[in-house]
């Protein structure tokens, strides 16, 4: 899948994934999969623009998504629609991935992602990350390995 056009408008993406706003409490176990509707944190919301797009990815933490194996596998270099976890660095004593922010790849240097500084979705560069300590490691790459549709979620 190829995105084109100003990402950074959004226009890519259904009015509904557009204006979600950021809420911390909204994390893959506090809320239905794919509901954004009442706001997501950056999990739920990057899980939403992934069920969008025919892709499933279970409804896990950062830590476990960066674990698992089945539904996702790591890659070195992010398509469209990949998901990206952002870091600090390593956190001694944590599991690998704890407390990472996940965003979508939509293009050459372009991630959407939904955060509490913004407070809604937006796309940056990678620059933008790594001008932010709390972003400034990108741990690593994952992509949906293509779950039938069936098991996906609606948005």
């Amino acid at each position: 899948m190829e995105f084109s056009g100003d990402l950074a408008s959004l226009a890519f993406l259904p009015e509904h994934l557009r204006g979600v706003p950021y809420v911390y409490a909204r994390h893959p176990e506090a809320t239905e999969p794919g509901d954004v509707s009442g706001g997501a944190n950056c999990q739920v919301y990057a899980y939403a623009v992934l069920a969008h797009f025919g892709r499933y990815v279970p409804p896990l933490h950062s830590s476990g998504l960066w674990a698992e194996h089945d539904a996702v596998q790591t890659v070195a270099d992010p398509a469209p629609l990949d998901l990206l976890l952002f870091d600090s660095g390593p956190k001694p004593g944590l599991e690998e991935g704890y407390a990472a922010h996940v965003a979508v790849h939509v293009g050459p240097d372009h991630v959407l992602h939904l955060c509490q500084e913004v407070g809604v979705p937006v796309v940056w560069r990678y620059a933008e990350f790594a001008a932010r300590p709390r972003y400034a490691r990108l741990l690593g790459a994952k992509r949906a390995r293509g779950v039938p549709l069936d098991r996906a979620v609606s948005p």
